[in-house]
């Protein structure tokens, strides 16, 4: 506190305060030049993504230059416990510095800045020769359970050692995921199984290893393990039930990515393959996240299990007037007309039944793209055998009903009044 009032703090005051007031009018007027230059920079993301968040910071930057000159000049002509104040300051800023930057590469910004804040206030405690006390009072501060002495410095420990452990672990596994998804001697389905076997064991990995780190008994979690296992029972059965199902999903094969799939009234392809669902795009652009249960318990068409092929029906109907012979030729040369259609399995088609006003027969045809849609391509056969039947005259009839009535009607005419 004597220091507090010796001339020579109110001159660091001083000194700081017009420094400050320097880098705010220099970082005002060059900034903007600087990002002219920046903004001119094209083909070098990496160079870009460097010099961003220094941009950010180009006022903290000249001000800890200015301060770095002063702090010089200062214990060249003074004794160091005149420029004490100056190199407090001066480390703090810096710490800030580097560490709001170096915070940047984690993609959330909030996340990120809340680790800064957390980063800089341990910085700036060790700077500031306080270590022992802020630890005291945060170890006075808490509760036992048991045996455990839960402290805020516990917690304070635990919660930055899981962070950095967890996003280890989290970008380790995303980065071996990622060169999983790239190994062609694996399969879709155990590329997906490995990868998320693969991070949700170094997840497990790094949370053990953080308790561990923090000198906690593991033991001591039994009660929390068996209210956990209590919840599962109870609540969460859905949550470890699709799951599971994933993990058999995966094994099994039965779906990939890519392969085109029905689940009731749902037509579409696999995107992607959770742990808890599945992702299934449709024609019209929806995403449906399904469940993984769904694809246990309920019926699925895998129209690409073993092979692309499938093969499509097409009912129609032409009037008795019609030879069936040509009919089953014109219907096999209009459907051997559309692009989609399979040439190498030709068509068929078979009589199938007198019907009320009709013949009845069924066309039968090849795909081997059903991700592209079912209805358009039997939309487009139905056109073709309309214009085949339209150029050779043959009559696609409609139904007709005979009335008979058994008490005579009369019926008269009444002429129109004038």
């Amino acid at each position: 506190m004597e220091y507090l009032g010796q001339p020579w703090f109110a001159y660091q005051v001083l000194i700081m305060a017009v420094l400050y007031v320097a880098a705010r009018l220099i970082s005002s007027q060059i900034k903007p030049k600087i990002e002219q230059r920046v903004r001119a920079i094209k083909g070098n993301p990496a160079l870009l993504r460097l010099i961003a968040p220094v941009l950010r910071k180009t006022q903290l930057v000249i001000f800890v230059t200015f301060l770095s000159l002063a702090l010089a000049v200062m214990r060249s002509l003074t004794w160091p416990s005149y420029s004490y104040v100056i190199s407090v300051v001066l480390s703090l800023a810096f710490a800030w510095l580097l560490i709001s930057i170096l915070s940047r590469i984690i993609h959330s910004r909030a996340i990120g800045r809340v680790v800064a804040v957390l980063v800089w206030s341990y910085v700036a405690v060790f700077i500031l020769g306080i270590t022992d006390d802020v630890a005291a009072f945060l170890e006075g501060i808490g509760f036992s359970v048991g045996e455990l002495r839960i402290s805020a410095l516990l917690l304070l420990k635990a919660l930055v050692l899981l962070s950095v452990t967890l996003w280890l672990a989290i970008y380790a596994g995303n980065f071996l995921e990622n060169r999983i998804q790239r190994s062609e001697e694996l399969t879709p389905s155990l590329r997906v199984l490995f990868g998320k076997l693969l991070k949700i064991s170094l997840i497990v990995i790094a949370a053990v290893f953080a308790m561990s780190g923090l000198g906690i008994d593991l033991t001591a979690f039994t009660i929390f393990s068996g209210a956990v296992g209590v919840g599962v029972g109870f609540g969460l059965q859905k949550v470890v039930s699709n799951f599971i199902s994933g993990i058999i999903i995966l094994m099994d094969r039965s779906i990939k990515p890519g392969d085109t799939i029905s689940l009731g009234e749902t037509f579409g392809w696999i995107r992607e393959l959770r742990a808890r669902f599945v992702s299934v795009v449709t024609r019209d652009g929806r995403e449906y996240l399904i469940p993984n249960e769904d694809f246990i318990t309920r019926e699925v068409i895998n129209w690409s299990f073993s092979n692309e092929l499938v093969r499509l029906d097409v009912p129609f109907g032409v009037s008795y007037e019609s030879d069936p012979h040509k009919v089953m030729a014109l219907a096999i040369e209009a459907a051997s007309t559309v692009d989609r259609v399979v040439q190498s399995k030709d068509p068929v088609c078979w009589m199938t039944g007198f019907g009320d006003s009709s013949l009845d027969f069924v066309l039968r045809f090849w795909i081997n793209d059903p991700q592209n849609g079912i209805t358009n391509i039997r939309g487009k056969v139905l056109l073709a055998l309309w214009d085949s039947f339209k150029a050779n005259g043959i009559k696609i009839p409609f139904p007709h009903r005979e009335v008979i009535m058994k008490t005579p009607v009369q019926i008269s005419e009444q002429a129109p009044k004038t």
